[in-house]
């Protein structure tokens, strides 16, 4: 009993609380005393067995972690090696599988979440200021809120919904540039001109407004990853659904109206050839004397040879201007050729 308490005194506390010892065996002991004391779970009470000396060595549970407890020798110390290690790695395999499964699950319950915020939401505020800048009228005053629209995109975008509102952008006015086209065919032939003209100029008014909001989902998305512009993909369409189809009744009437003077105006003949041209110059091999009265460098390059040829194109012009009712003017101050 005295050595124990030599032993016990042996222990100092220092101003940290740090407790030391003379040899490692009191320490472990101390230590493994406190976590003893320390933990939650009941430790088993060692009863003695008949017969058996009461000085008989005997192994007690020492919990060494959370994944499992070990034997410990209450002498020695040591561990005892009848735990093997499968025990403690087993549970947090276990663990990490179930947090993986929840963790996938989550994230899936929170996209679908997204998605119908989008499509209950977002969606049909956008689709209904597309719509109104579409059929808009240049004698119709139409309240949009650009700011919102653009904050709609704004948040599409974040919420990494590009894909899906560039689909559905697209599909929109894809439908739309269909009913333009079927309003073009039943239109007479003495008007086609005219109706093709309104449906591209009011078109190309309307993405002076759709492209600027949708700005975003140009710069993160089609610039980015299609490497395209938006611009350029909504002309696109216009082409594929509505002047792809028409070219060919558009093209006579063209020609025709432009080898007579003014039966159609100049300022739609020049929209319609110019606006044909932009979409596809492939077409302006179709009539190249058409698209080289308002298109610079439709012909191949002059040739000095052939300057009495350009000398008599011109003459005959000024002579058909002249025979339907367009005079020279007053030529009195004009010094006179040698040929008159």
């Amino acid at each position: 009993m005295e050595a124990m308490e030599d032993d016990s005194l042996n222990i100092k506390d220092d101003h940290n609380h740090n407790y030391c010892a003379s040899s490692s065996n009191k320490v472990r002991t101390y230590l493994s005393s406190q976590l003893s004391d320390a933990t939650t779970v009941p430790q088993p009470v060692s009863l003695p067995v008949p017969g058996e000396e009461p000085g008989t060595r005997r192994g007690k549970v020492w919990s060494g972690g959370a994944a499992g407890s070990k034997f410990m020798d209450s002498d020695s110390g040591s561990d005892s090696s009848e735990v093997s290690e499968t025990d403690c790695t087993a549970p947090p395999a276990a663990a990490a599988e179930g947090k993986f499964t929840l963790d996938s699950t989550s994230k899936f319950l929170l996209n679908a979440m997204a998605v119908e915020d989008y499509r209950n939401n977002h969606w049909p505020n956008l689709e209904k200021a597309i719509d109104r800048l579409l059929i808009q009228n240049t004698t119709d005053h139409i309240s949009v809120s650009y700011a919102q629209i653009y904050s709609y995109v704004y948040k599409c975008v974040c919420q990494q919904h590009s894909e899906l509102l560039y689909n559905d952008l697209t599909l929109k006015i894809s439908n739309h540039l269909q009913q333009v086209s079927t309003h073009l065919q039943a239109s007479p032939p003495e008007s086609f001109i005219e109706t093709f003209n309104i449906a591209l100029t009011q078109y190309t008014a309307s993405l002076q407004c759709i492209v600027p909001v949708f700005m975003y989902l140009n710069k993160f998305y089609i610039e980015s990853k299609l490497n395209r512009d938006l611009r350029e993909d909504l002309m696109k369409l216009f082409a594929d659904h509505v002047a792809e189809k028409h070219v060919n009744t558009l093209m006579p009437l063209l020609i025709k109206a432009h080898s007579m003077p003014f039966q159609v105006q100049p300022s739609t003949m020049a929209s319609v050839v110019k606006g044909l041209y932009s979409l596809r110059p492939d077409w302006a091999q179709l009539a190249p004397a058409l698209f080289s009265g308002f298109i610079p460098q439709i012909n191949p390059p002059t040739v000095e040879s052939l300057l009495p040829d350009y000398a008599a194109h011109d003459q005959k012009l000024q002579m058909e201007l002249s025979m339907n009712g367009f005079p020279r003017g007053d030529q009195s101050r004009k010094r006179a050729s040698d040929d008159s």
